[in-house]
């Protein structure tokens, strides 16, 4: 009997390249591994699947030669694991192309595409699916807490993939969805984002034109029409019949929603299509953006065959997603969140949806600025406004940040404070913090273990 060809994932514990690696296991490679920071919780969930990760990226993983390498997009030219990449004779591709070739060119793939909300809708749109009894595959850049996974394979045709705009490897500047080949698009909105590879916001639709380009005439594409850079996107060039959705009702949506008396958070909306009521949605998330998610996600999902009152039925079973508005602990009444918010508009509907459920109650915003582009300082304009719907504000200002945060604090105000260093931050939000407070910590990345340094210390002040 032959062995199973063997691929070796490079980068293998981004959310990522760890659903690429599960996948792998699930069409039958034997998967190893390497990256720079192995640790919880990727790393347990690879360790259960029987992949052995290598810490670090030297040259001696590649010895013996695996039958392939799946490059990924944080790996660099002058890594040693790289160079003899490139000076053996090891065939190498992109995550974005092995999926495509072993995975996707069979399936019906929906994707969901833009700056804000993919996570959500990729993750809504597949539970969808599910709640409808057809078993897709999915690969999402987060854990949908009703599947406990960010990817499986499922079973034939439907595939959702969070369609990710960021470039593809090293070798490869396109952007990493122009590869899914989907049949069903989801375009949610677009804004200027990832400085460190485009830009401008030219830039970056050029890109979503491309996707668009790669979508069959009997496909479909679900967009958002009260997005204007979409709208300037589209008029590039579609040949897929177009389906908009918008919060509330306005010309080329055909879908829109709204609050039921009472639900001024938009947890509970009722779904209208060309201004008929189809469904009510009573659920868990808040927010008018994820209100907007939901109408994405139900239109792409009768593109596949789910009729709407269905759709509506397993929205309301939707759990929510690992950092998205994630109650991490409440202490002697002060309730602590993580979000993965770090773009101003994802920042701003955050912060509103938040104010819409707890009233008049003290939210304090705690920001970490650590996506590449909030470290270029590109955002720093927009970052005041974006909080000011926030009681407090603190804001993450280590040495290395790049930019001077002084001028957000003065436009915030007496309600702004800065902190260079996690530990001291925890203190101060713990001592600062009272009993019906929201503390609402907002990162892409771990903060340092600030939600757990926060409730450690309300806990010791407690006793």
């Amino acid at each position: 009997m032959n062995s199973p060809r063997h691929a070796h994932i490079l980068g293998i514990c981004g959310t990522f390249m760890g659903g690429v690696a599960a996948l792998a296991r699930a069409v039958g490679f034997r998967v190893t591994g390497s990256d720079k920071n192995v640790y919880p919780p990727m790393s347990t969930q690879l360790q259960a699947l029987g992949i052995e990760v290598t810490e670090g990226f030297d040259a001696a993983q590649l010895t013996p030669s695996p039958d392939v390498v799946v490059v990924g997009n944080v790996m660099t030219r002058g890594q040693p694991v790289i160079e003899a990449l490139l000076e053996g004779r090891v065939p190498y591709l992109s995550g974005p192309e092995w999926l495509a070739r072993e995975v996707l060119h069979e399936r019906w793939v929906l994707a969901v595409a833009g700056t804000h909300g993919k996570t959500t809708t990729s993750s809504l749109l597949a539970w969808i699916l599910e709640h409808a009894g057809l078993n897709p595959g999915f690969l999402i850049g987060g854990v949908p807490a009703n599947f406990a996974a960010s990817a499986r394979l499922g079973t034939a045709p439907f595939f959702v993939i969070e369609a990710d705009e960021y470039d593809t490897a090293f070798f490869d500047k396109r952007a990493k969805f122009v590869h899914y080949r989907p049949r069903t698009v989801i375009l949610n909105n677009l804004e200027y984002d990832h400085a460190d590879i485009y830009p401008d916001l030219a830039a970056i639709q050029r890109q979503f034109h491309h996707l668009v380009r790669t979508v069959p005439g009997s496909g479909h594409i679900v967009w958002n029409a009260a997005d204007d850079n979409l709208r300037a996107t589209l008029q590039m060039g579609c040949w897929t019949p177009l389906e908009g959705f918008a919060g509330a009702a306005r010309p080329q949506a055909l879908w829109s929603a709204r609050a039921v008396a009472g639900a001024e958070d938009f947890s509970h909306f009722e779904v209208l299509e060309a201004g008929r009521p189809r469904g009510r949605v009573q659920w868990s998330l808040i927010g008018a953006h994820n209100m907007e998610n939901a109408l994405a996600a139900i239109a792409a999902a009768r593109h596949a065959g789910v009729d709407v009152p269905v759709a509506c039925e397993a929205l309301q079973g939707f759990q929510g997603i690992a950092r998205r508005m994630q109650v991490r602990g409440e202490v002697g009444g002060v309730t602590v969140y993580d979000d993965f918010a770090h773009h101003p508009t994802a920042i701003a509907t955050t912060i509103d949806g938040l104010r819409r459920r707890v009233g008049s109650a003290r939210i304090i915003a705690v920001l970490e600025p650590r996506s590449n582009t909030m470290r270029m300082g590109v955002h720093q304009h927009t970052l005041a406004p974006a909080l000011a719907g926030a009681d407090e504000v603190w804001l993450y200002t280590p040495d290395d940040l790049g930019w001077d945060a002084s001028a957000i604090l003065a436009s915030l105000g007496a309600r702004a404070h800065s902190s260079a260093d996690v530990p001291g931050l925890a203190r101060e939000l713990a001592r600062s913090a009272r009993h019906g407070d929201h503390v609402l910590i907002m990162s892409n990345g771990g903060f340092g273990g600030l939600h757990e340094q926060v409730l450690a210390q309300l806990t010791m002040s407690a006793h």
